[in-house]
């Protein structure tokens, strides 16, 4: 069960978000296949782009090897197997997923209620935002949310967390700044069970990643959840900053190691010049990406379609430069 299903307003506002990305990285691809050759020099320059747009090294050699594997014989050969094998890498994570919710196929059974989603990340990567995201999301398909300030560690966290309950209003359990988060998210999990709430959104702290006090404290959250819902967290969501490139592979690994991660949201896609962090860290970590923040507004939030990710980064096929397109003799 797919928290809400792909469409074509979502397919929309992810090309619209991924504009600055393919202008400055991605769009230089769709130029390298006008001519028809296959060329070294189209090789080359398609590893500088790949690289350039933060698919990463090994990322990007990996992929140009498995598609030169394939002795395309014209320039738009190697645009479809390029194509084919970025969705690819994008799709597989999502075929062995460990979350219980996001990867559910129709007529699958839902756990038992409620549905508890632990939100990690490090600060200004938008973890509070997605909260609130998620819990409108949720809202439109007529679910009770409750949410955790689980970060008391900035007192501005629980205010923002508690501002969305209240633009959206739903229910938000806080205790002062400096609180244990773990007796917090474990106040939620009993507010839930006691008023029938549908799903928990845990909230965390995000100090830097490398701060092994933040780690040992996001584990003894999930320990928690552990023992107060036999199964734990049934979604644990790394949102990470499309604007962080490279770095973002450091935050997922050392988050994975911590509370092990089942998911990924992308945020603010639409301010990135590179999109292809994503590939990086669908490859070497296994993480399958859920959702892209679009906008700003609680509704700005996508499904992430593996295509239409690619598609929007690659550009149409029939898509032609801007100083060249509909200058035909006017």
């Amino acid at each position: 069960m797919r928290l809400f299903g792909r469409s074509k307003e979502s397919d929309e506002a992810t090309d619209q978000a991924l504009e600055r990305t393919r202008q400055s990285f991605f769009g230089r691809v769709g130029n390298l296949f006008r001519g028809s050759d296959v060329t070294e020099e189209l090789w080359e320059s398609l590893e500088e782009v790949l690289i350039g747009a933060d698919t990463g090294v090994t990322t990007t050699m990996e992929v140009l090897d498995r598609v030169r594997a394939q002795n395309p014989s014209s320039a738009e050969d190697v645009r479809a197997l390029l194509r084919d094998e970025l969705v690819a890498i994008l799709r597989a994570p999502s075929e062995e997923s460990r979350g219980r919710l996001w990867a559910l196929e129709e007529g699958e059974s839902e756990p038992d209620r409620p549905w508890v989603v632990l939100i990690v990340g490090v600060n200004g990567s938008g973890k509070t935002t997605a909260v609130g995201r998620l819990a409108y999301a949720y809202q439109e398909q007529g679910r009770k949310v409750i949410a955790a300030a689980g970060d008391t560690f900035r007192a501005a966290a629980i205010e923002q967390l508690q501002d969305w309950g209240r633009r959206l209003d739903f229910e938000v359990i806080a205790h002062q700044q400096g609180a244990d988060p773990a007796a917090i998210a474990f106040d939620t999990i009993e507010a839930a069970r006691a008023r029938g709430h549908d799903v928990v959104l845990i909230d965390t702290a995000g100090r830097l990643q490398s701060k092994k006090n933040l780690m040992d404290e996001l584990s003894k959250v999930r320990r928690v959840i552990e023992r107060h819902v036999d199964r734990g967290p049934d979604e644990v969501l790394l949102v990470l900053d499309a604007t962080t490139g490279q770095n973002g592979l450091s935050q997922a690994r050392a988050f994975a190691e911590a509370v092990e991660v089942t998911s990924v949201m992308l945020t603010k896609l639409d301010s990135s010049a590179r999109g292809g962090i994503v590939f990086a860290i669908a490859e070497e970590f296994g993480l399958p990406v859920r959702f892209v923040g679009v906008g700003q507004e609680p509704g700005d939030l996508a499904p992430f379609d593996p295509e239409a990710f690619v598609d929007a980064l690659l550009g149409h096929v029939d898509e032609r430069e801007p100083e060249t397109a509909g200058a035909s003799g006017d």
